[in-house]
């Protein structure tokens, strides 16, 4: 069931205009940016809360607005081949434009209080923090940044001047007409692909399944993008074998053996408390089914598990990138190439992985306000 639209007070200072919306004929306005296609009167917010109506026009309302920031090791997000062992400056605001019973960060994905957004930062602070941090990257993460789209972008052009890469971590959802100028932005993306039916995405999941397939044929045959997928499993709703038969073969079909499948363990949060959490078992027989399927990284994530989180070179099954949780315990790449036999492996590796570690360290953005 949808969130009715709720109203808002303008705050000047964290409004600023948004993009991808137009007027209807009975006045309404109604929100393009994702396929809720919210219709909207005046100081009415959209489902994901941050998106509104101040008069004649749509509205961020948390422009420059944080849950927080945080210094986190780039494998958590997650993301295996794209600088591995470097930090990244990660970052969410609040809110969220689907509806999922099992978020993981609901706490920030499903506030409706502005207060759970306790720090601030203009795009060029974010900039400037993560070069003198020493981090690679910066992450949208903990909610989606398809909802505060404009701060993600100006966020990315800021970086980019700085030679920082940027990282969407996202459920994907998204319209044909805002995908495109939404990844310009992104040098990668972690891409939940939550369940592979329709059922489990409306019920569960308040959507739909073919936006996020979408994206996820967008990023692989239309942009340079580096992306992974992750897949969340919850005992007896979306882990059954011929589900991710289905869902591994689609990936091997549509977007090739290469793109990186983390599948991730369930814990009981939210509004699923009730269920049990993913057995180590069930996420070894999806790493199992997968690659039988033909592809070729397949992770285990949320669990103590070495060989699930291993990478394995293709061509002659050499331990590439051995990790114990967040850590890199060993490292046999030379740049993209398998030191054994060659086999050029597909992602953004440097001649050297970073050293950070496991390492989760808060941040405050005060400083750098200079």
């Amino acid at each position: 069931m949808e969130r009715k639209h709720d109203n808002f007070k303008l705050e000047q200072g964290n409004v600023v205009a948004a993009e991808f919306w137009h007027q209807l004929d009975d006045g309404r306005i109604q929100c393009d940016l994702c396929p809720r296609h919210c219709q909207l009167q005046d100081q009415q917010r959209g489902l994901c809360y941050v998106r509104a109506r101040h008069q004649d026009q749509m509205v961020l309302t948390t422009y420059g607005l944080s849950s927080g920031y945080c210094i986190d090791p780039i494998e958590k997000k997650p993301l295996h081949h794209f600088l591995p062992g470097t930090p990244i400056l990660s970052f969410g605001t609040a809110g969220c434009n689907l509806t999922c019973k099992f978020c993981q960060n609901w706490d920030i994905s499903k506030s409706r209080e502005m207060q759970t957004l306790s720090d601030s930062a203009p795009p060029e602070v974010i900039a400037r923090a993560a070069q003198e941090l020493g981090c690679r990257s910066v992450a949208f993460t903990y909610n989606d940044p398809i909802i505060f789209y404009e701060y993600a972008r100006d966020v990315a052009k800021a970086c980019h001047e700085r030679s920082i890469k940027t990282v969407a971590v996202t459920a994907g959802y998204i319209t044909d007409q805002a995908r495109p100028e939404f990844f310009k932005w992104m040098d990668a993306a972690n891409v939940d692909l939550k369940g592979f039916t329709e059922e489990f995405y409306q019920r569960l999941c308040g959507g739909h399944l073919q936006p996020i397939l979408d994206t996820l044929v967008y990023l692989k045959k239309e942009t340079s993008v580096w992306f992974e997928i992750t897949t969340l499993l919850i005992p007896g709703e979306n882990d059954s074998s011929a589900e991710l038969e289905k869902l591994t073969q689609w990936i091997m079909d549509q977007l090739g053996p290469d793109v990186p499948l983390h599948f991730s363990a369930f814990h009981p949060d939210y509004k699923l408390r009730d269920r049990s959490g993913t057995p180590l078992e069930t996420l070894m027989r999806a790493r199992e089914i997968a690659r039988q399927a033909g592809l070729h990284y397949v992770y285990t994530g949320n669990v103590h598990h070495r060989d699930g989180d291993t990478t394995f070179c293709p061509g002659c099954g050499e331990a590439l990138i051995v990790r114990d949780w967040y850590n890199l315990v060993d490292y046999q790449l030379d740049h993209d190439f398998c030191r054994k036999c060659g086999s050029k492996v597909p992602g953004l590796f440097e001649a050297r992985p970073g050293g950070w570690g496991a390492r989760r360290v808060p941040v405050r953005l005060q400083d750098f306000s200079r």
